[in-house]
């Protein structure tokens, strides 16, 4: 999580629930959701390559569709780095927004992948004016630059990211959300990405 401290309204009495916390939970998560994957490697890959989940915290794995939880179970529901793995995001969100009433998401943006194009990305996201817009990432004709991405995401692998962390704002987005969530799929790699002036 890039922007911990965007997670300002989780109340003392909150219940929080963590979806999807790869291998470093949030210290204020009461309950982890994590996906049940097949091998060790696909789950190692989908935490981005960080250790192996250790925690004395409630821990629910599902088969990543329907959580297995009751409406408004919880009062707060953490989602970072998640939905760039999702392929149905409607769905996902409208569970996000099922078990509780407020939360917090955070992503990877378009001119991430199209640097690194990370294998286990599926999605393309950007937030603006409250809506998510989304595309499948194969849709978006990144698979040409392959030649090139194949070297950055080597480089990010060897630990050099002084590049993400000193503009961390251009490459993830992270917001809280209350009530209800927005999302809409997008035709255009343009509707995913900053609207920088031109001349």
């Amino acid at each position: 999580m890039f922007f911990a401290d965007r997670i300002t309204n989780i109340r003392s009495s909150d219940r929080v629930l963590e979806v999807g916390p790869g291998g470093c939970p949030h210290p204020r998560a009461d309950v982890l959701l994590e996906k049940q994957f097949s091998t060790e490697a696909e789950a190692f890959g989908q935490r981005g390559r960080a250790a192996a989940l250790s925690t004395t915290k409630p821990t629910i794995y599902f088969d990543g569709s329907q959580f297995p939880f009751r409406d408004k179970e919880f009062d707060y529901v953490i989602c970072s780095h998640v939905l760039e793995h999702v392929t149905d995001i409607k769905a996902f969100c409208s569970e996000l927004t099922r078990v509780a009433g407020k939360g917090y998401i955070e992503f990877p943006i378009i001119y991430y992948d199209y640097l690194y194009d990370i294998p286990e990305h599926v999605t393309l996201l950007f937030w603006q004016n409250d809506i998510i817009r989304y595309m499948a990432k194969k849709d978006s004709g990144i698979q040409a630059f392959s030649p090139v991405t194949r070297l950055f995401f080597y480089t990010l692998q060897q630990g050099h990211d002084a590049l993400l962390r000193a503009f961390k704002p251009l490459f993830f987005q992270g917001f809280e959300w209350e009530g209800s969530l927005t999302v809409e799929q997008v035709n255009s790699i343009s509707e995913l990405c900053w609207p920088f002036a031109t001349k």
